[in-house]
């Protein structure tokens, strides 16, 4: 089934998109639809070109998503807040037979981009001319950009097929209902915006509440104010929702369950939230390539939500390689990148390798960090992830990464950041390792106290910019035992 007729038949809503321009029935949101995709059609686009969009969170993403599928055309989400550079190379790379922009967005110099408005003026009517028979499930149906520590993003290929059994699964995963009402402040050019902005409230549906920008307060107020049921996002969104002004329990009675994936997914911030949302809190696990490849049910053992990254649905399979790298597979997972070389890299005998390492017992999966965060000492192989469980373990951090600092004698040492507003020193980290039985060599040898860690656009640590601060101009610092 085409992604379009997935959406169209979702039960119709007085309002199903609220975003800061206002409220959207489905009536009006098919009338938008209806009206992109004539003003594509004139311009001789159909089934299998890109069209590629910039557009801000809104109401104007879920119709572009929806228009190039309504007649068969691929579409290229590209982030609103993208720079010039990671704009061109994605264009030069998809080769769009449009691009569409915002005007409230600034011009690319050199990129030739037709604004929505313009665009929708250009059709003589709101009918399409030709009505495309649904896409078939193999048929292209997104190219997404990855967003990665090193190197260049990689164009990431999804069909109608991948997305339509993806929500399809995570529907019956989370329980949701017409009745549920989603508040989503992810970018839509991003995997988790397109699932839970785009695709599974329409297909469940149920409202969508989007949040172009992440104000806590605001968010507070739109949760009380539309009855929100349901999130997504990293825990620092429900951290600073928590911390904000005027939070009240009180304000928050309506949420019933949340989703965490990404940095700082720990233990004690799932209880936390639970015991000061009164919701249900469970980790999640996926990327651009296979997204949400693991989840837990809402009604699954409390210790499984927190405890690991959940478990596989459907016919999605797990299984760990021989050095530890999670490999997954199943009907979402996308079915290549842009490169060819990269595909043949990455996608292996109908498996996708994560560059995640990770355990699997009875199925429940267990991240534990990435093939790139192994820290070698003197031959050792130290996890990154296991250094910071220890780290975040103490009263004291908030949160913490760890990175590998280059080092004459030993290769790498271990070299950690630290969320600690009280203060947390070299020796004192010495000590709460030593008291936990850790290994001396994978005890870190420099710490560096710091506001908050830097993330990428997914809610994943930014290592590279970290690494790059391992050094100040004086090659030495006060968290160093150099």
């Amino acid at each position: 089934m085409g992604l379009d007729k997935l959406l169209s038949g979702a039960p119709a809503r007085d309002v199903l998109v609220l975003d800061a321009s206002g409220r959207f029935s489905s009536a009006d949101v098919e009338d938008r639809v209806r009206a992109v995709a004539a003003a594509l059609e004139v311009r001789g686009i159909g089934p299998g070109d890109r069209v590629a969009f910039r557009l801000p969170v809104g109401v104007d993403s879920v119709v572009a998503y929806r228009a190039c599928w309504r007649i068969g055309a691929v579409a290229v989400a590209l982030h609103p807040a993208a720079g010039s550079h990671d704009l061109k190379q994605a264009l030069a790379l998809t080769g769009p037979a449009v691009t569409i922009t915002a005007r409230e967005l600034p011009p690319v110099p050199g990129v030739d981009a037709v604004g929505l408005d313009e665009l929708t003026a250009a059709a003589s009517d709101t009918t399409t001319r030709r009505y495309c028979e649904p896409a078939a499930d193999g048929a292209d149906a997104v190219v997404m950009f990855t967003s990665g520590s090193t190197g260049a993003a990689r164009g990431v290929i999804h069909t109608h097929g991948s997305l339509a059994y993806k929500i399809a699964q995570l529907t019956e995963a989370h329980g949701l209902t017409p009745d549920d009402c989603a508040l989503v402040p992810s970018p839509l050019a991003h995997v988790a915006g397109l699932l839970h902005g785009v695709l599974m409230p329409g297909a469940a549906g149920m409202k969508t509440v989007l949040m172009p920008r992440w104000y806590p307060e605001a968010a507070l107020a739109l949760i009380e104010q539309e009855s929100v049921t349901y999130m997504v996002g990293p825990p620092t969104l429900f951290t600073t929702l928590m911390d904000c002004d005027g939070f009240d329990p009180a304000r928050t009675a309506t949420l019933r369950m949340i989703s965490c994936g990404g940095a700082g997914v720990t233990p004690a911030f799932c209880r936390r939230a639970a015991a000061t949302l009164g919701v249900v809190v469970k980790r999640s696990y996926g990327s651009t390539e296979a997204p949400t490849i693991a989840t837990s049910r809402f009604d699954d053992p409390t210790d499984k939500m927190i405890l690991t990254d959940g478990r596989a649905f459907g016919d999605a399979r797990l299984r760990v390689a021989d050095d530890g790298e999670l490999w997954v597979s199943g009907p979402e997972v996308a079915r290549g990148y842009l490169d060819p070389a990269d595909t043949r890299t990455a996608f292996v005998d109908g498996w996708f390798r994560t560059g995640d390492l990770a355990t699997v017992e009875d199925g429940w999966v267990t991240v534990t960090g990435r093939l790139g965060d192994r820290i070698i000492r003197s031959g050792e192989n130290i996890s990154a992830t296991e250094v910071e469980q220890h780290l975040e373990a103490h009263p004291a951090v908030l949160a913490a990464a760890a990175v590998a600092e280059p080092d004459d004698r030993l290769g790498e040492r271990v070299a950690a950041f630290v969320v600690a507003p009280g203060g947390f020193d070299l020796t004192a980290c010495r000590e709460w390792f030593a008291q936990r039985g850790a290994a001396r060599f994978i005890t870190p040898e420099r710490i560096e106290v710091v506001e908050e860690l830097p993330v990428l656009a997914s809610g994943k640590v930014d290592r590279m910019k970290l690494q790059a601060r391992l050094t100040d101009p004086s090659g030495r610092s006060a968290g160093s035992d150099r």
